[in-house]
């Protein structure tokens, strides 16, 4: 796999000035005149799952105000540990239709596990760093602008047996829980973590929970219910604050 160094990222960071503050510090501002910054949206509502393979491109918007308009706009992530992306081009400005002292400033990002990640201690939360000048000389500048997060992705998958099944009869339904490890470049297992069965009726829409198992070793999901009717099985996770939700693909089962 393709990976920079964390000396290398560190480095990187070093020689732009040392911008990006580590993320436990208070956030800092400063500025001159009236330049504000009202509003930050990141893409996904501000949840960023990534996978071990392929590009992750998003967008972070930074809604800024000065009585002169907007001229420039510089924006930079950090995260977690060695934590750190600038944009793909240049921050570009448009100014409201109906405010002219009012723009939405508009950076693009990527992500690339295979080159951007040597381990996984990026996941959590990212901060916008945001740089603002008005027209008139005027500035606004901080550093925890807006915060998002980065997640590893997750997946989630089932198996109920015997198929068919006799009405009355156990079934067994399995799974596993898996995340991106960007260490290795796999999936690996996300243990003791809570896992809800649900299960569907074969002329109903709606799923209904049935029970809640936590994850074993490497992920493993199993238990045991009664066959009472066909339809079909699934498993789903709620997600944490490092891994997003999963919900695997219905699995149908005919009971006979």
């Amino acid at each position: 796999m393709r990976k920079r160094t964390t000396f290398a990222m560190l480095a990187a960071t070093t020689a732009l000035g040392g911008l990006a503050a580590p993320a436990a510090q208070a956030a800092k501002m400063d500025g001159s005149g009236d330049t504000t910054i009202t509003n930050v949206t990141v893409d996904g509502a501000g949840k960023i799952a990534v996978g071990t393979t392929g590009a992750k491109t998003f967008k972070v918007a930074v809604v800024a105000k000065d009585d002169s308009g907007i001229k420039r706009a510089e924006l930079y992530l950090d995260g977690p540990s060695y934590g750190y992306l600038q944009p793909d081009a240049k921050v570009t400005c448009v100014a409201s239709a109906t405010d002219a002292t009012t723009s939405t400033c508009t950076g693009t990002f990527t992500i690339d596990p295979e080159i951007d990640f040597a381990d996984n201690t990026p996941a959590g939360t990212w901060y916008v760093n945001a740089w603002v000048d008005g027209k008139d000389g005027d500035y606004f500048t901080s550093d925890q602008a807006g915060s998002f997060t980065v997640q590893r992705l997750s997946k989630l998958t089932v198996d109920a047996s015997p198929e068919p099944v006799k009405k009355g009869k156990p079934l067994t339904v399995t799974g596993a829980l898996t995340r991106a490890n960007w260490e290795t470049g796999a999936y690996s297992g996300y243990t003791n973590q809570p896992a809800q069965l649900q299960f569907r009726k074969r002329d109903s829409d709606t799923y209904t929970t049935l029970k809640t198992v936590n994850t074993g070793s490497r992920g493993a999901l199993n238990t045991t219910v009664t066959a009472t009717e066909d339809g079909w099985y699934r498993w789903t996770f709620a997600g944490t604050s490092t891994t997003p939700p999963a919900t695997a693909g219905g699995g149908f089962i005919d009971v006979q």
